[in-house]
């Protein structure tokens, strides 16, 4: 008789590259300069210190980055658990029973929590694909009806799906091709802005920014500090690599690395300098006319939908000869590159925590199928795609309901991070290997930090009239819905399958 087959497992094929550019996938700085640039415009008395705001986030961002690295380098076994595999890991490995039987609810919190960001993630990005492509057919004078929307919004989503299941070697070339004309055209954007304010071919005479020092100076600690709390959500992501380990050769050495190596990348390199063209090259030339009222400068930027694309324009116009609508169109395109990137990588991401909680009986079982040829978690993937096409369509329906999905997000993401900063100290604590600054300062820091942009994008959002306080209660009922459907599922999985919520035995010691 033949020997039955194995079972499908992941594929180890990635090196430090395809790990680190899976998580610079996921941070896209050509997508979200495009995407996010009008709310930071918005910021009436605070559109000044965007740039300042971009490096306070970034801090928080490292500080998380360096926890997440620290539970990579610990624990590489992690495979596809990432966040969540480090939760259960930091308890199990106390000697006191009491801190094991902390254990499962940790990993469980954690991972639920790392749900709510990168389920609903997938679905803001599919709406604003849709939102995206509607803008690109206007400039041609087609304009989409609703229907059509959210029939892009669910192409989109199907064709991510095709190309997630394929496997992670697939969407690592894709990464890659994407990165790289994602780059250049940041680059390229970028010297053609800082050319156009030095040569100046319209005659402005009143810039944004005075001279470019007044760009990196804070003005105002508020307003830099409320900056951080919009800029902070364009640098998620970077952590994402982790629940990559599975199918990393090396992951002791590349998850690490990874993690910081896309932020330097994409948060140091690509933010501060696209920001810094876009804020420089803004003048009272730049005008924009929405429901009869005209605005000019940064008021300008704040009342286009795509303001990044009218700069864009008035800079091709003055600089290569007219050519701005075209200029505009290849950047617009490579925006949606970027986009279609940021959506695979936080599918395969969301689609392996998934994975790893289901082969725990932590989420239903179906979550923890592999595709025979290509080991991908498909059955994850497709009920992903599912949801992220209802969220997209619900984002192009009515943009409170976009912006409290995505405030939803956001509020998984800082729960995740904050976690995470806290779990390293009690994974370090007492252990020979424990260093003071690496796992205690920085991470206590990092929860800080997350803990503060959390409270402020909440307090802000709800303070805010309108479009923003209704956002943000939706956000914060869809936060409340998501941790009373969790709790369910662990009271009921728990007594189905005779688990005890807190283990009241000492769990064995885990081998060293």
């Amino acid at each position: 008789m033949a020997a039955p087959s194995s079972p499908p497992a992941m594929k180890k094929t990635l090196g430090l590259t395809g790990v680190t550019v899976n998580a610079m996938a996921l941070i896209a700085p050509g997508a979200f300069l495009w995407i996010t640039y009008q709310v930071q415009a918005s910021n009436t008395g605070g559109d000044t210190d965007m740039w300042t705001g971009i490096v306070a986030a970034l801090i928080v961002a490292f500080l998380t980055a360096l926890a997440f690295a620290e539970l990579a380098r610990k624990y590489p076994e992690a495979g596809a658990g990432g966040s969540y595999y480090f939760a259960e890991k930091a308890f199990l490995d106390r000697e006191n029973s009491g801190h094991q039987s902390l254990a499962r609810m940790a990993k469980f919190v954690t991972g639920w929590a790392a749900h709510l960001f990168y389920w609903v993630y997938p679905g803001v990005m599919v709406a604003m694909m849709a939102t995206l492509i509607t803008y690109l057919l206007q400039q041609f004078n087609i304009n989409a009806p609703m229907s059509v929307q959210m029939l892009i919004a669910v192409v989109f989503s199907v064709l991510v799906g095709f190309i997630a299941v394929r496997g992670i070697t697939g969407s690592t070339n894709l990464a890659i091709i994407i990165n790289v004309v994602q780059l250049v055209s940041l680059v390229g954007f970028s010297i053609l802005a800082i050319m156009f304010r030095l040569k100046n071919p319209l005659h402005a005479t009143q810039w944004a920014h005075p001279h470019a020092f007044s760009i990196t100076f804070p003005h105002s600690l508020g307003a830099m500090l409320f900056q951080s709390t919009i800029a902070i959500l364009i640098l998620v992501g970077f952590e994402s690599s982790t629940s990559l380990a599975g199918e990393a050769i090396n992951p002791k050495k590349d998850i690490p690395r990874g993690v910081i190596l896309s932020l330097v990348i994409q948060g140091v390199f690509a933010y501060l300098l696209e920001y810094f063209a876009a804020n420089y090259a803004v003048s009272e030339k730049l005008i924009n006319v929405t429901d009869g009222k005209t605005t000019t400068g940064m008021a300008a930027m704040a009342a286009s939908s795509a303001p990044i694309g009218d700069l864009v324009r008035q800079i091709g116009d003055a600089m290569l000869g007219g050519n701005g609508f075209m200029l505009m169109i290849v950047i617009a395109f490579t925006v949606g590159l970027a986009v279609l990137g940021t959506t695979l990588a936080a599918m395969n991401t969301a689609v392996r925590i998934s994975f790893a909680m289901a082969q725990d009986k932590e989420m239903p079982s179906v979550m923890g199928s592999l595709h025979g040829k290509h080991a991908t978690p498909h059955m994850g993937v497709w009920i992903l795609v599912a949801v992220s096409a209802v969220l997209g369509c619900v984002g192009v329906y009515n943009v409170t309901a976009l912006t409290g999905i995505t405030l939803a997000s956001n509020i998984g993401t800082f729960i995740l991070y904050a976690l995470i900063c806290g779990l390293t100290f009690i994974a370090f604590a007492g252990r020979t290997e424990f260093h003071s600054g690496k796992h205690a300062i920085v991470p206590l820091l990092g929860l800080l930090g997350n803990i503060g942009l959390l409270i402020g994008v909440v307090v802000i959002g709800l303070k805010t009239p309108g479009v923003s306080a209704n956002a943000t209660k939706m956000a914060i009922y869809m936060t409340l819905g998501w941790g009373v459907i969790s709790a369910l599922y662990l009271v009921i999985t728990s007594k189905a399958q005779n688990k005890a919520m807190l283990p009241s035995a000492a769990l064995p010691t885990p081998t060293e």
